[in-house]
């Protein structure tokens, strides 16, 4: 009982909330075993996603292929993946993803060196494998699978990990292995996210603050290195820079996407009206998805959209704090590890269209056109569905005994 106390002392004093109470209303049972609003949050999420990609996609669509619907009639086909799995992973009680997550880690892991000898690749990047007509990006399952290791690894070696630099350091080693296999590709965004990803958990699992600052500034300098030694990555942070410099070159495709916020203004040119979805802006449906937002729905639909991904993103810290109240490492951790996730890739994606950080090409949560990308984001946020169905179970249970006594 002493442990858990300092546990739950310890989460408090890092985020500086205060931890929910066993008998609080967030935390006490109701008629409804599932998160509701988060629910109805990437419903709307993912129906805005496919209103924008039918708005921002039929331009390039009627040039590549002459029809203007064919990229909405693929996404609309990817949202009847992510209803199947939905389903499934709705169904998997979280003590199988625990007890199998060394082994979807090594999995994944082999399916990332299959890509380096079998995959597809677009546009000078090996991102891809294909079965049949579906085209899956390992990175993105490489995401997920990473954030189930870390979630288990904690909890077996949370001891170790806060006294012991040995402890600290074997995810790391697990992740420089995936970092390889991913640079590979090449990929610099999600080894960024992975990384982001193990170092938050690592510090919330209360690791050295030595080992957690040696980390940082280890990880600072192989991402310059990495950027001074690829010529196209250097262009990229240089043309960030100063796009204006080379609007027609380097900075192509920054410059479109600020023109297009510009016209935005405060309420945007309306739904459909954006011009720079006309072959003006690259990547209009995917990468640059939310520059056409701003263009259309202008600042007030920025701010709106902003807002639910936040929300999202707090729900999952939220529901990580309530987990740990109760006994549940693995799920909270879990929670924490999708919810920095979340938060980190949207503010990637919206800083590279706006100017304030160098192109990654990640996608934006939920909205964003490309299959891997929505179907793993499903699976993520469906994980959160099942954890707090799990514990407003465990408490209904538990009230239930108390009640019988």
């Amino acid at each position: 009982m002493a442990s858990k106390e300092k546990l739950l002392n310890f989460f408090g004093e890092r985020f500086k909330w205060p931890m929910p109470n066993l008998f609080n209303d967030s935390i006490t049972p109701s008629k409804h075993l599932y998160d509701r609003s988060l629910l109805f949050a990437v419903l709307a999420l993912i129906s805005f996603g496919f209103v924008m990609v039918m708005s921002a996609s039929m331009p390039e669509a009627q040039t590549l292929t002459g029809n203007p619907f064919h990229f909405v009639w693929r996404h609309g086909a990817y949202l009847v993946g992510c209803v199947l799995i939905a389903g499934v992973v709705l169904q998997i009680e979280m003590r199988h993803w625990q007890r199998f997550s060394p082994l979807l880690l090594l999995v994944v892991g082999l399916m990332l060196f299959a890509v380096l000898l079998v995959g597809t690749t677009v546009n000078g990047a090996t991102r891809w494998l294909s079965i049949g007509p579906i085209r899956i990006q390992v990175a993105e399952i490489a995401k997920f699978a990473f954030a189930i290791y870390m979630a288990g690894y904690l909890v077996r070696r949370h001891q170790e990990i806060r006294e012991n630099a040995k402890g600290f350091y074997k995810p790391i080693a697990v992740f420089a292995v995936y970092a390889v296999l991913i640079l590979a590709q090449p990929d610099l965004g999600t080894v960024v996210v992975l990384f982001v990803g193990t170092v938050g958990l690592l510090f919330l699992a209360g690791a050295r603050l030595f080992d957690f600052f040696a980390l940082i500034l280890a990880g600072i300098l192989a991402f310059v290195a990495l950027v001074l030694f690829e010529p196209y990555r250097m262009r990229r942070v240089t043309s960030f820079l100063d796009p204006w410099q080379d609007p027609f070159g380097s900075g192509y495709q920054l410059t479109q996407s600020l023109m297009a916020y510009g016209r935005g203004d405060w309420f945007g040119q309306g739904l459909g009206n954006s011009i720079q979805k006309l072959e003006y802006l690259p990547e209009a449906h995917t990468d640059f998805i939310f520059a056409v937002i701003g263009e259309e729905l202008g600042f007030i639909g920025i701010i709106a959209v902003l807002a639910v991904l936040l929300f999202v993103a707090l729900r999952a810290i939220k529901l990580g704090n309530m987990c740990l109240v109760l006994d549940r490492a693995f799920e909270g951790y879990l929670a924490y590890g999708i919810g920095i996730w979340i938060c980190f890739q949207t503010v990637v994606n919206v800083g590279a269209s706006i100017g304030m950080l160098p192109t990654k090409g990640l996608t934006l949560p939920f909205i964003s056109y490309g299959g891997s990308s929505l179907w793993v984001m499903t699976a993520a946020v469906m994980l959160l569905i099942r954890i707090d169905y799990e514990r407003r179970l465990s408490v209904t249970q538990a009230v239930d005994g108390r009640a019988g006594k």
